[in-house]
Formats: structure tokens, sequence, C-alpha cells
């Protein structure tokens, strides 16, 4: 997968034959909703994470591959950040495009594996206007539960044992960047996270070992979204994620943010010649379950 490159014509053109205005900044109608946007009311059978490896391959067309998975919340009440990424997805494109040729995007809906029918939802790497159709694939669930949290390293978990990719031979990592308005999940439950993927599991997955794990493939992001006032989730999403991630790489946006907060993330790691590995004095010890007996939110 990732042939093709994204045009502006080609977003137009897509918009247009599923029924949506594009403006002259070329978003889609600022007045569309989330239910408007994303349509499907189901899992689609292409977004099935149950025994599947995505590939991001390297290719003449693209030599040197990004790979990107972008993982948004789809409970209840991230419908509007998740419209906002789709609207402006043609500027996070374009602009990214001007400068950084060889990105490849993932799209992934997480939800709660202790609560929803489709918890973890995981397209193709894709470098062209289908990054745009499988975003329409996603089930906007609007689930959830009563756990304080969603299944955010759900995305970490199909990042590191679910998908291939050949940015490591060359010395790169890819990117993870998640987006939601809860504070981390403490682990992943291994029954409904073996019944989602098809794996053979017997524990569940605790989240310091989830990110030693993937650390060594991806580069990890997450954004908060602060769309409500007053935001009572906020202070343990920063301390959550601020105690398992790397310094900086849990940030806050508002809605009207998000697109600027993801070129910035993406373009500043393209850039990193470096490859975003990290020293070893920068890596956080980890924690497990006993880290959120230390926050109270």
């Amino acid at each position: 997968m990732g042939y093709g490159h994204w045009t502006r014509e080609s977003f137009e053109r897509y918009s247009a034959s599923v029924g949506r205005d594009v403006d002259a900044s070329g978003h889609l109608d600022a007045g569309l909703t989330d239910r408007q946007i994303f349509r499907q009311r189901g899992l689609h059978p292409l977004l099935d994470p149950r025994n599947v490896t995505r590939e991001c391959r390297d290719s003449g067309e693209h030599p040197a591959t990004i790979p990107v998975i972008l993982a948004l919340d789809v409970t209840g009440s991230m419908g509007p950040a998740s419209a906002e990424v789709a609207k402006k997805m043609n500027e996070v494109m374009t602009r990214l495009y001007g400068t950084v040729k060889d990105v490849e995007f993932l799209a992934m809906g997480i939800g709660d594996l202790a609560y929803d029918r489709a918890p973890i939802q995981i397209s193709q790497f894709e470098s062209d206007i289908r990054i745009a159709e499988q975003l329409d694939r996603i089930w906007m669930e609007h689930g959830g539960g009563g756990n304080a949290y969603e299944s955010y390293t759900a995305a970490w978990y199909m990042a590191s044992r679910h998908t291939d990719i050949d940015c490591l031979k060359r010395g790169k990592k890819g990117l993870i960047i998640t987006m939601g308005d809860e504070p981390m999940n403490p682990y992943l439950p291994y029954r409904p996270l073996a019944a989602a993927t098809g794996d053979s599991l017997q524990a569940d997955v605790e989240t310091r070992d989830l990110y030693r794990e993937v650390s060594e493939k991806y580069d990890l992001w997450h954004i908060h979204v602060k769309h409500r006032e007053p935001d009572m989730y906020l202070t343990g999403a920063v301390r959550s994620f601020g105690a398992v991630l790397p310094q900086g790489h849990m940030t806050v946006s508002s809605i009207g943010d998000l697109a600027e907060k993801l070129i910035g993330i993406i373009t500043a790691h393209a850039n990193d010649d470096n490859g975003i590995i990290l020293r070893k004095e920068e890596k956080p010890a980890g924690v497990g379950r006993r880290l959120f007996g230390l926050f109270s939110w």
C-alpha cells in the first residue's frame, strides 16, 4: 500500500462524489457535523483489526517512507474533534507534501476495550486520496464507559505487533499520534484485546511494557483535545501521559488548532535526521497500573 500522491484536485473530486462542499481554503464545509461526515454505522470490513498486518513499504515512487499513524478517539465526546481532522485533512496533506514527500498515513479508530463493540479500527498505510476514503470508513461508535479513560494504547499495540515498516531499515522510526480527551489507560485487558485482534494472549498488556516495546519502532505523541470547560480530565491526562511519554510529547490543543498541531509534529519528526531515537536518559522508567494510584482526577 501507499502508492500515489495527495492533491487538492483529487480531494475536491472525492468530496463532490460523496456530496460535500469544499470552500476556498480547501476545507470541508464548516457546518458539517461528525455524524454527517462519519456515516459508517458498524465496523467496516476493511478496518477489521483481526489477524492483519499493515505494511508501509519503500518504493520507487516513495523511496523514504515516513509511516504516520493517526489514532482518533471514537467515543461519545470526541466526534467534533475527529470531524475537524476530516475537514482539514486537505490542508494537512497539501502543506505536508510541500516539504515532506513520502509521508504515508494509517488511520485508526480507538474506543474502549471494556465496553465498545469495535474498540479498534485500523486502515492501510496510504499516501493519496485513499486517506480520506479510509477516514470516512471509521465508525464513530460514540461509546466508552465509566472507567475515566479510553483504550488509547491499543494504537501502540497494533503498531508494534501488526505493522511492518521499511523505515526501520534506514534507522528511522515511524510516528504515532493519539488524540483524545481522557487520561491514559493503565493497561489493556487481554480477553477483549484478544477477541478484537485475533491474537493469543494470556495476560493483560501493561502500559510500561508496551511503551518499551513500541518505542523501538515508533515515536509516540499524544494530543489532549480540550473542548469543554471545565475540562475535568485535563489534569489526569497531563499527569498520566506525561509520566510515560518523553518530555514534551504530550500536548494540549483546542479543536480549532488540531491541524496546526498535526502539521508541526509530523514535520518535526520527518526532518529529524536522527530518527527520533531517544537517548537512554530520556526514556521514562514507565509505569503500569500502579501509576494510576498516584493521581486523582
